[in-house]
């Protein structure tokens, strides 16, 4: 459906496994490029989708260098969010069980920035989803960070894993968007191009 984009070589620049099953899913035939030492640091004081938008862009410029004519570019971050505290990776499975018991029983949201780069043009949109956890017992969370091991991902969960059937009693907002990347928006966005 995205002929329009037969004329370039797209590269989707993450090394995201989800990110990269969902392009694909959309028809797009692209490439995987990552740069290493992207500083994904952000100014204090952003909201979560200007957080999101920051990093993303911040990822956009790292490829600006190697652009050719005929290059898109597609680069994405995603942050959770709880009372305003962006939560990031966890730096280990310690971490990644603070992280479950501060969201357990509660609402947060799933920002994801997604910034598509041509040599002649850069559209950047964020797509928020508000995602409510179930309460959760340590014994539940030890689990799930023991058999699913989600170091590498934002608010130490996947949705599409155990926690997500286990936990998650209800969504506002793109399911997708919570995986990694709001396909449905960025579909659109790629229609433009």
């Amino acid at each position: 459906m995205l002929d329009n984009l037969s004329k370039y070589d797209v590269i989707l620049a993450s090394g995201s496994p989800r990110r990269r099953d969902l392009l694909a899913g959309l028809g797009v035939r692209f490439r995987v490029l990552t740069v290493d030492g992207i500083d994904e640091s952000h100014p204090d004081g952003l909201s979560p989708q200007d957080t999101a938008r920051h990093i993303c862009r911040a990822k956009a410029a790292a490829y600006k260098r190697l652009l050719k004519a005929d290059s898109l570019v597609i680069t994405a971050d995603t942050i959770v969010c709880i009372d305003g505290d962006v939560l990031g990776k966890p730096t280990d499975e310690a971490d990644a069980c603070r992280m479950l018991r501060r969201l357990a029983g509660h609402t947060h949201q799933v920002v994801t920035g997604v910034t598509v780069l041509t040599a002649r043009r850069e559209e950047t949109i964020t797509v928020t989803t508000d995602v409510a956890f179930d309460s959760l017992t340590d014994e539940e969370i030890t689990h799930y960070v023991a058999t699913c091991k989600p170091l590498d991902k934002a608010g130490a969960y996947g949705i599409q894993e155990w926690i997500g059937m286990a936990a998650v009693e209800s969504i506002s907002g793109s399911y997708w968007n919570v995986i990694g990347l709001p396909v449905h928006q960025l579909y659109r966005l790629l229609k433009t191009f």
